[in-house]
């Protein structure tokens, strides 16, 4: 839980709602960069099979987090819109 809320002590820091989209999206973007070093990281053997799967699915689970929350802020900022 320490990776969610270090992506989130930035995010809480935000100016306004558009503010805290952006800096998640950032976020976001930063973990699926994650995933590609992590894989270049177990395809050039300096982690092994199991440290990679461990890596590998914690990150894919905090960009899972991030799509969500990224999916629920944009929501919420059309029904401010309308």
């Amino acid at each position: 839980m320490t990776e969610v809320n270090e992506v989130n002590a930035e995010a809480t820091n935000a100016v306004s709602k558009t503010d805290y989209r952006s800096k998640s999206y950032i976020a976001l973007k930063e973990a699926r960069e994650s995933l590609y070093w992590i894989e270049l990281l177990h395809r050039n053997n300096y982690i092994d099979d199991k440290q990679y799967q461990s890596i590998y699915a914690d990150c894919e689970e905090l960009v899972k987090l991030l799509v969500h929350r990224c999916k629920k802020i944009d929501e919420q900022l059309k029904e401010k819109k309308k």
